[in-house]
């Protein structure tokens, strides 16, 4: 621990470049390990969402063979009302009931598959925002260097800047409070 306190006072002792270049390294450490944080929750994000997508096609899927089903029963139904005889006054209280029990499995199919739609919508909302949170500090880290090399400290200040407003928006995402930016999710998309 002494080797790193010695390190750093020697840096600070190097005037305005090596203090410059000291909040650099600062700031980039800072901007990198937060970067790689919302990197997981991101990836574990996207991991949900792909579950939901294919919970709502599975349910989307189900609901198309119960309309088929549904389909057939009524064809069956006109045919035997078509016919008319006294035998098919069963079949036809039974396709009757198929029908309705249809109508009712779809209902509740269609709501399911609507809640994983929602679901999804959720997550993606937070995963733009996680998405936001790596362009900005990936902007910022470049930023960083570039002050490194030029020493200018608008250039600095403008990098913080960035990059706050990445952690911001990180934040933010880890707490599922929405800064979601419909306009700037358009342009990136």
């Amino acid at each position: 621990m002494p080797e790193i306190n010695e390190t750093i006072q020697e840096q600070l002792e190097g005037g305005a470049k090596n203090k410059i270049n000291s909040l650099v390294a600062v700031f980039v450490a800072i901007a990198a390990t937060f970067m790689a944080l919302c990197n997981v929750k991101d990836g574990n994000i996207v991991q949900a969402m792909e579950e939901a997508q294919a919970h709502s096609i599975d349910a989307w899927s189900y609901f198309q063979a119960k309309s088929t089903k549904e389909a057939i029963a009524e064809n069956s139904l006109g045919l035997l009302k078509l016919q008319n005889t006294q035998t098919n006054a069963e079949a036809v209280r039974k396709y009757e009931d198929e029908i309705n029990r249809y109508e009712k499995e779809k209902a509740e199919i269609k709501s399911q598959a609507e809640g994983y739609q929602k679901e999804y919508n959720g997550k993606n909302l937070f995963d733009d925002q996680f998405d936001m949170t790596e362009a900005l500090l990936t902007i910022s880290i470049a930023m960083f260097g570039i002050t490194s090399l030029t020493q200018k400290k608008w250039l600095l200040y403008f990098a913080s800047a960035v990059s706050l407003l990445g952690i911001i928006l990180g934040v933010a995402a880890f707490m599922k409070i929405s800064l979601h930016s419909d306009f700037v999710s358009r342009i990136l998309g």
